[in-house]
């Protein structure tokens, strides 16, 4: 079949058109299908699924070629919609015939000839009356042949009062007949249908956006109301593809507007506004139609496996301080945050012109400046922007002081956007503005509310250029799951939640810190500020410090106050880096923390700011055991400031305190002294820093309490102090036990957060594991509990190197962490304090990851002592504590460099 693209008026060849400049191709028709010559070889041919299905594939292969040629997104929805029109013409024209009872009718995006490459074909065909049994075969045979040529349709069959009774139930059904245009078939038939489905009908307009909206914010909260996700879905999210839709669904259903367009000439769209919907809609557009190229599927989901990709073939790179997937997903997050503005603007003015027609507007004074009007907040007058620039932000303090407002109005907001270029560096330095901006941190109420909203108009960009930078910063990684200003929106509203009494049994500690702090408000712009560096290259720390000090001076705050801040933002990481990195049982590391945090107050806010922050990172990475190692900390230095930092605790007395009090209670329970000091002078003093009084009580009970026949002993406690489930081994000391149990540990699917080893005198090993389940949580269920004790007793009653390689988990990596790919690296130093050698190993994350390190140890002859485990994303960073056999650290450099060579083979034959 011959196919001649030059034939269509102003249409150009492919080759033509992907040889052209891309702003020519704006105004270019698309290179189309020769259907005269499918219509020849229509007539001449028997294989009719053979004859649509390479007309399917030739439109396809070459909108493929046009996308990548940076054609138009719109341009290449409505060809698309185009080439399936005339198929379907074709088809209905030899299957059904001309029927005067009979319509095939495209309904949703097919409807509004938008159709991106594997989106379904949303048809319906009606009936005049009721004659389903009359057609039905001749319908499912088109039905089938439109499958076999490899379209997916989404069909319904019925008949005009069916189509109503339906519309009338189903929301959903009703707004797909809207956007219903006739394929094929007798149009008075087709013209029967907006009139028995119109808003004179069924579902007036007043009643339809109040459905569209509780559907909208019903759908915005099932993605957590933020357009900020690690792999957003671009239709559904806030900010997405169907926000639009809902714009253009309501101005349809009230105004009879056939396009968006329609809307500025109904007053409810600017034509700057318009542009903004347009070249948003086909930046989504275009996103979408590569999501669908890239899959071979529907696919609305961005997920990492695309990401990258796409953000190559839409001309980004990469530079020093970004990444081009990073740049890429910025432009995104940026588009559906405007999007988001437009939406609640666009969706008031139609609450205003719907719900509220005929209604008497109830007018309430605020100031001379602003008005309540029905609810939401606006200005007295057009030019009070103008004439008192100063409102911009002063408007965001009244919602924060009026509770009763619902919002601003969609007006306002417009005339808040039109006036942002007011603000300048005479505006940063006016009193007034500064003054303003610290009375909305200072309010008891409505901070994290009005930070959002100031950062969706845009004002907060323009007031600060430094916060500008982080809009929709995203960190290309599985750790930090939003972009860096949602994540500080997040930071600061959970900072405001432990001063919320409801709320107070959430983080009872954090709670009854943040009432004894004098200045919340300078806890808060801490947070604000914390990460507002990020992406810049350098350290955002130290970078963020700097714009912290420099935001204090500028707005008034005493020299104590802006270096409290600046300080915050300095060393936010340090706790978390202190309590997950370092061995804080050991009064050295205590009272070295508490020597740089310099006073209890200090103390208090970073407890406060670090608690909010890691749980603001990712809503999956808080656990128990985070909670309960930042706590033993914060407990433990607080405990060092009281007694003075001149008057450090010593290692000797925190040993002797131990013994004291656990011996205490061991009495009481009717131990003797004999046996239970015999024991422990077995034990070097190591064991007394690493475990609790709690825990020493603990593993007394359950040596004397069990029999020798009892051994290996496996024993596990379900919550303990330390925020995990504790699981206790006490055995003879082989080489293997540690491997053994780390490997059989990940075959139950089980997270480790700690470990401690103890050798006694005697050979017999103590092992401690703080355990939690792959969602962050205890163990529980007293069924899996005697599942894993059962299991762990098994493998260790044969300890031996063959059973360390069969325990080996074989779990493959999850779709996610394979586009992580990071290098292993891994350092050693002597912790001359302790005389051990600390490794840390930084590496991708992977299942069975301690228990190959593990094996590892054993195969060098090193003996491990403490591990310290956390993850952060798909990087691992686990800091063990070793010795070589003679319990000295290691000091061969060769001994050092096969043990890294080890390790490193290990992993990379462990990853599929």
């Amino acid at each position: 079949m011959s196919h001649n693209h030059n034939r269509i008026g102003d249409t150009v060849s492919n080759t033509e058109f992907m040889a052209m400049p891309d702003n020519i191709k704006q105004h270019i028709k698309l290179p189309q299908y020769d259907w005269d010559a499918f219509d020849l070889a229509l007539s001449n041919t028997s294989n009719l699924i053979l004859l649509f299905r390479e007309a399917l594939s030739h439109t396809q292969n070459s909108l493929k070629q046009q996308f990548e040629h940076n054609a138009p997104a719109d341009k290449l929805v409505q060809l698309r919609a185009n080439t399936v029109d005339h198929l379907l013409k074709r088809a209905w024209k030899h299957f059904i015939g001309p029927e005067p009872s009979l319509a095939l009718i495209a309904v949703g995006g097919y409807g509004r000839g938008e159709l991106h490459p594997a989106s379904d074909i949303d048809l319906l065909i009606l009936l005049e009356g009721n004659q389903h049994n009359k057609y039905a075969e001749r319908i499912q045979h088109f039905l089938t042949f439109l499958w076999d040529i490899g379209l997916e349709v989404g069909q319904s069959v019925r008949s005009i009062k069916e189509c109503v009774t339906e519309a009338k139930k189903d929301i959903t059904v009703a707004t797909n007949l809207m956007e219903a245009r006739l394929i094929a078939g007798p149009e008075q038939l087709y013209l029967k249908l907006p009139e028995k489905v119109g808003p004179k009908k069924i579902w007036p307009s007043r009643k339809f956006f109040g459905a569209k909206l509780a559907e909208q914010i019903e759908r915005h909260h099932r993605y957590h109301d933020t357009a900020y996700n690690l792999e957003p879905n671009i239709k559904e999210n806030p900010g997405g593809l169907r926000d639009i839709q809902v714009i253009g669904w309501v101005a349809k259903r009230h105004f009879g507007a056939t396009t968006l367009q329609d809307l500025v000439a109904y007053g409810f769209l600017t034509q700057d506004e318009h542009h903004t919907l347009i070249e948003s809609q086909n930046f989504l557009w275009r996103i979408r139609i590569g999501l669908h190229l890239a899959t071979g599927r529907r696919e609305d989901r961005l997920m990492f496996d695309h990401q990258r990709e796409l953000a190559k073939l839409f001309g980004y790179t990469d530079d020093t301080h970004r990444l081009a997937v990073e740049k890429f997903m910025k432009t995104y997050y940026r588009t559906v945050l405007e999007l988001n503005r437009l939406n609640e603007m666009l969706l008031q003015l139609f609450e205003e012109a719907t719900l509220n027609e005929g209604k008497r507007f109830k007018i309430t004074a605020i100031n001379k400046r602003f008005q309540a009007r029905n609810g939401f907040v606006e200005v007295t007058n057009n030019n009070i922007f103008k004439r008192y620039p100063f409102a911009l932000l002063e408007i965001f303090l009244i919602m924060q002081q009026h509770p009763e407002l619902r919002g601003v109005r969609a007006e306002t907001i417009r005339l808040i956007r039109n006036h942002r270029y007011l603000i300048d560096d005479n505006i940063r330095n006016d009193v007034r503005c500064q003054s303003l901006f610290m009375e909305i941190f200072k309010q008891p109420s409505g901070l994290t509310h009005e930070l959002r909203r100031m950062n969706r108009y845009g004002v907060l960009a323009a007031y600060l250029p430094v916060f500008g930078n982080i809009v929709g910063q995203m960190q290309h990684d599985l750790f930090h799951t939003y972009t860096v200003d949602e994540h500080t929106m997040f930071l600061v509203r959970n900072l405001r939640r432990f001063t919320v009494t409801e709320f107070s049994n959430e983080f009872p500690l954090c709670s009854k810190i943040i009432k004894n702090i004098p200045k919340q408000e300078l806890l808060y712009l801490a947070g604000f500020f914390h990460d507002i560096a990020k992406g810049r290259g350098g350290d955002h720390s130290t970078l963020g410090a700097v714009d912290a000090a420099k935001f204090g001076r500028s707005h008034g705050l005493s020299q104590y106050d802006t270096n409290l801040i600046a300080w915050l933002v300095q060393n936010h990481l340090t706790m978390s880096t202190t309590a997950q990195r370092k061995d804080i049982s050991d009064p050295g590391v205590v009272n070295d923390f508490a020597e740089m945090l310099g006073s209890q107050e200090h103390l208090d806010y970073l407890y406060l700011l670090t608690v909010a922050d890691i749980r603001a990172t990712n809503p999956t990475i808080w656990n128990s055991w985070k909670d309960s190692l930042l706590a033993d900390l914060y407990y433990s230095t607080s405990r060092a400031f009281r007694r003075g930092l001149q008057n450090p605790i010593d290692q000797s007395e925190r040993i002797t305190e131990t013994k004291e009090i656990a011996l205490n209670h061991l009495r009481q329970q009717g131990f003797t002294d004999d046996n239970i000091l015999v024991f422990w002078d077995s034990l070097d003093d190591d064991y007394f820093l690493r475990h609790s009084e709690d825990e020493i009580i603990w593993h007394v009970q359950s040596i004397f309490n069990h029999k020798p026949e009892d051994y290996p002993l496996v024993l596990i406690r379900e919550q303990t102090h330390r925020g995990g489930t504790e699981l206790f081994i006490c055995t003879q000391d082989e080489s293997y036990i540690f491997a053994l149990t780390t490997a059989a540990i990940a075959r139950l699917g089980l997270n480790i957060t700690d470990a401690r080893i103890i050798t006694s005198k005697n050979g017999v090993t103590m092992d401690t594991f703080m355990l939690l389940e792959n969602n962050g949580e205890p163990i529980l269920d007293p069924h899996r509990i005697t599942d894993i004790k059962t299991k762990i007793k098994r493998i260790l009653a044969n300890p031996s190197y063959e059973n360390i390689i069969a325990s080996q988990p074989s779990k493959p990596l999850s779709r996610q962490l394979k586009h992580f790919p990071l290098a292993t690296d891994i350092t050693f130093r002597t912790d001359t304090r302790s005389l051990v050698t600390i490794m840390e190993v930084i590496a991708h994350d992977q299942p069975g990851l301690l228990a190959r390190i593990a094996q590892a140890l054993v195969e060098c002859n090193i003996d491990i002592h403490k591990a310290k485990i956390a993850t952060f994303g798909a990087k691992a960073e686990d800091i063990f504590y070793i010795t070589n056999k003679q319990n000295d650290p290691i000091e061969s450099v060769e001994q050092l460099n096969k043990l890294r060579e080890t390790i490193i083979q290990s992993l990379e034959a462990s990853r599929p």
